[in-house]
């Protein structure tokens, strides 16, 4: 049960005071250039794959290799 010190005027119950972080507006850049406007506790996001440029998204097959994983995998069964 809700004591009435903790309700709104609206009778909706209250945020604690001090306790949530500040939400701010905050851009997110991805590696392809997409700039994303949002909301968020953080500020200046960078992603390396967004909406805008993920496979399942786009639709196209795109590998993201890092440290030559997929060429090492290719040369050791012959393929390409």
């Amino acid at each position: 049960m809700l004591h009435a010190d903790k309700m709104g005027e609206r009778g909706e119950q209250t945020m604690k005071e001090g306790i949530h972080p500040n939400y701010q507006q905050t851009t997110i850049r991805c590696a392809c250039g997409e700039v994303i406007e949002t909301g968020s506790t953080k500020k200046d996001i960078k992603v390396e794959i967004c909406s805008k440029c993920h496979p399942f998204f786009t639709g196209k097959q795109k590998l993201v290799d890092t440290s030559g994983r997929v060429d090492k995998f290719n040369k050791k069964f012959g393929l390409k």
